[in-house]
């Protein structure tokens, strides 16, 4: 697969404001933006996987409260959403190089990313009260867990293929000429209502991939990493839509089989029975 992030952005090259050059900064400019996303994303990582290896990939909530829960998600959304991300920050940065050097920058592509993961913490809370339900209607019901499976992985594989999807994939792909509508905003907040502007349209790209989650466990350190993977894939790669269409049906094909494959379902399968046994 080759990566290319200069193609991605491509369509929005003529209207944000670049360097003299009309080109990126140099990289002495362009490597503090990069060093501060992989500061959030790695120690992020590390937590996830921590608090993963505590708490297992069981069905519920696992015995955490809203608060820790909206903590653990955002953690978890920095982890899988930072990397792909990462270039749509920098390519900001080049467009408020002109106004902002050195920490100025830094601070500026902080908030940048704090509006982005501000825009994913209010996602938890839904999350949080599917994963309840689901963990009481399993724990009454063990087989209910099958057909929660399958209701969750069809909802998904129809939402990768239906037309949100790729309204918020074209702007995850291309975002610079919507962002740069903000720029002439000279408010102490312009970087964070861009980055939360940004991630209100990941929201909407991602929200099948992520919802996956409930069934796959929501502490599946592997599933965590495989959907990273695919969002990355997904945004930058030049291939991303026919991807993202493969993995809607890649979806479906597990809706099928998520009443008769228990292994498809860690993170509803607690004392769930085979269907063989119902």
């Amino acid at each position: 697969m080759r990566f290319t992030t200069s193609s991605v952005f491509a369509p929005a090259r003529s209207t944000a404001p670049t360097g003299a050059a009309g080109g990126l900064p140099p990289k002495r400019d362009l490597a503090l933006p990069w060093v501060l996303v992989t500061l959030v994303a790695v120690p992020a990582w590390v937590l996830t996987v921590a608090q993963a290896r505590a708490m297992g990939a069981g069905p519920g909530t696992m015995g955490t409260t809203l608060p820790l829960f909206l903590l653990l998600w955002v953690t978890m959304m920095a982890a899988m959403m930072l990397p792909s991300m990462a270039p749509v920050a920098v390519t900001w940065v080049r467009g408020i190089g002109r106004s902002s050097s050195g920490w100025a920058r830094a601070v500026r592509t902080a908030e940048f990313v704090c509006g982005y993961l501000l825009a994913w913490t209010p996602v938890g809370a839904p999350v949080y009260v599917v994963l309840a339900g689901t963990g009481r209607l399993i724990a009454d019901h063990p087989a209910a867990g099958h057909w929660i499976g399958l209701t969750v992985f069809l909802i998904a594989g129809l939402y990768q293929l239906g037309p949100l999807k790729y309204v918020c994939l074209r702007h995850c792909r291309a975002p610079m000429s919507h962002l740069v509508r903000h720029a002439g905003f000279r408010t102490p907040v312009c970087d964070l209502r861009v980055g939360v502007h940004h991630g209100a349209y990941c929201v909407g790209c991602c929200a099948g991939l992520t919802v996956v989650l409930v069934p796959l466990g929501v502490m599946n350190v592997v599933a965590m990493a495989g959907l990273a993977v695919v969002i990355f894939a997904e945004k930058l790669w030049s291939r991303g839509p026919l991807l993202a269409r493969f993995v809607g049906v890649a979806f479906l094909v597990l809706a099928a089989l998520a009443p008769f494959q228990d292994w498809l379902l860690p993170g509803l399968r607690g004392s769930m029975p085979a269907m063989s046994a119902v």
